[in-house]
This record gives structure tokens, sequence and C-alpha cells, in this order.
């Protein structure tokens, strides 16, 4: 068996919470998932944080968390969940499971080994971001696998609004963002045997709770979610409900029409159609306008009046004076 990291087009900076659909739900039928929906047998006589609260109140220990987060997934499909203090990463430690035969949910509080594409590094405060990593028995095509990290960015998205309510845009692939400050990103990791993606785990990076003081350089590029929100997030609320809603996005893309309305509601929340934008490629780099995004999620870009698509590049959002 044979580990591989996935390259989805994703595009990096150094410092930032990177290791990185919504429902169709246009009734907000799916609400956030916080802890008023789980009874205080679930989490002990420990104070608990959650969306509402003040921020000096103590955090629950990761067991708790990792308790109340299994509870709120209960009708879903992961129901091996499990959120630790620390570990080294939380998409290795799912790819080497030597027993997996299920999908999967792993969450810290802090991670001293994960790291995102081309091995950067990102700003880690302990207990500042939501680092979380799924694993799946994928059946998609392995052409298709990016629909995948598609939807749990969408997934994710959806929650920020739910939980936070802030508005989340999507930089092509999978990449959250905010007012041009990176929020989130996602890093996709598989297992082969028989040439064939056996396992695919899916981590995200999500910016949540971050100190005052960041390094400068890190505060024009990365945002947290309390600082656009204006207050102290909850993480097993925010956790809770992106898995959610990344269960209903799994299940939707299941369908015959599935793969087009991810698409679809990708594009609805994009914050890269329309933009000028910088194509990272061997041969050099190409400057054009994104235009669109194919049916597989490839992203078309409009250069010197010539349409290309691209199923992975790094990509920057351009600055015209």
């Amino acid at each position: 068996m044979e580990g591989v990291t996935i390259e989805f087009g994703v595009d990096r900076y150094r410092l930032d919470a990177e290791l990185t659909a919504t429902p169709n739900d246009p009734n907000g039928d799916l609400a956030a998932v916080g802890y008023e929906n789980f009874g205080k047998e679930h989490l002990g006589d420990h104070p608990v944080m959650d969306s509402r609260t003040d921020a000096t109140q103590a955090r629950p220990p990761a067991a708790e968390r990792a308790a109340a987060l299994r509870t709120a997934l209960t009708a879903t499909r992961f129901q091996q969940v499990d959120w630790v203090s620390e570990t080294g990463s939380t998409n290795r430690d799912l790819l080497e499971e030597i027993t997996a035969a299920r999908p999967a949910v792993l969450v810290t509080d802090h991670q001293t080994a994960g790291r995102g594409t081309k091995g950067r590094s990102w700003f880690d405060p302990p207990g500042g971001s939501l680092l979380l990593s799924v694993r799946l028995f994928p059946t998609l095509a392995p052409a298709r696998l990016h629909l995948l990290t598609m939807a749990l960015s969408l997934a994710a998205a959806q929650a920020c609004q739910q939980v936070a309510a802030v508005d989340v845009g999507l930089k092509w692939p999978n990449d959250l963002f905010v007012d041009d400050r990176k929020l989130a990103g996602v890093l996709a990791e598989s297992s082969l045997r028989a040439g064939r993606v056996e396992t695919l785990v899916i981590g995200i990076g999500l910016n949540t709770n971050w100190p005052e003081q960041v390094p400068a350089e890190l505060a024009e590029q990365a945002v947290a979610l309390n600082q656009v929100a204006g207050r102290e997030i909850d993480r097993v609320a925010l956790a809770a409900t992106t898995m959610v809603n990344f269960d209903h996005e799994l299940t939707q893309l299941e369908s015959p029409d599935g793969p087009e309305a991810l698409v679809a509601r990708y594009r609805q929340r994009s914050a890269t159609l329309g933009r000028a934008v910088r194509v990272e490629q061997a041969t050099g780099p190409l400057i054009g306008t994104a235009v669109d995004l194919t049916e597989d999620g490839h992203l078309v870009v409009e250069i010197e009046g010539v349409r290309r698509s691209f199923a992975a590049a790094d990509i920057t959002h351009l600055r015209l004076a």
C-alpha cells in the first residue's frame, strides 16, 4: 500500500492554518449544531465555551469535546469520532490506522507535524484553529475525487455562516476566504492499493480563535473567525455543523446529478470567478480572468481571449490597480 498526497490546485501561503456542499438549505432548515443540542449528561460539570459565551470560561477537556461531537454526529455516516489534545498530524493518524474499516473523524487542538502542500507550515496557536480530518472510502472515479474536497469546503463555509454568522467565499478549488484573506485550507491524502485509491483522508485547518497579536505578515493575508465575528467561536459546534453539512453533501453527491449540482453550489459561493488571477505553471505564470467552472469543477480562465481549463494549479487572486 502506498501513501500519496493529492494536489487539487490549492493555493497556499506559508503561515496559515492549512491542512484544508453547503447543504441545499434554502429555507435554513439545517440549524447550526451547538452545545445546546446536547444534554449536560454529555458534557459533565465543566464550564462550556460555546458561540454565545464569554471567552473567560474554561474550555472542556478533549474527551468531553469528543463526546459532544460524537453525539452530534449520531445520525450521520461518521460513527468513529475522536478529539485529542495534541497529535503529529490528523491526516497521518487516519491514514495509518491499520484496522481502518469505516469513515472516521479526528480533531485535535494542536498539531506538531501537520503540513500543507509542498511541506509548508502554518500559524497554529494551540486551540486557535479547527484542525479536523475525515477518512473516506471513495467510490468516485479518480478524476472526480477533487469533488470530495470541494464538498468539504462548501460544508465548512456553510458552517461558518451557521455558527459564526460570517459570510465566507471559496477560492478555487477549496480555500475559504473572507475579504481577500484566507480563513481555511484543505489538504487531501490517500493510500493506494493495486493502483486505485483505497482510502482518502481530507484535512481542513480553519482559523477559529486567534489571539489579538499575530505575526504582521500573517495579519495581512489571513484571518480567523473570531476576528470577523467579534466573539469567541465554539469549535465543537463548528466541527459538528461542518460534518453534518458534509454528510448531507456526500448523500447528494451520490445522486445522478450530484456532481453537477455540487459544482453549481460551489460556483454560487466562489470568490474566484470574475477575478483577475495568476495561474502558476511549470513553464511560467499565466495571467487571465477566471470566468467559469466546468461540470467537473475545473477552473476556466480566459487568457488573451482564449479560454483554458485547469484541473489543478496554484491560483493567486490579483488586485488590479
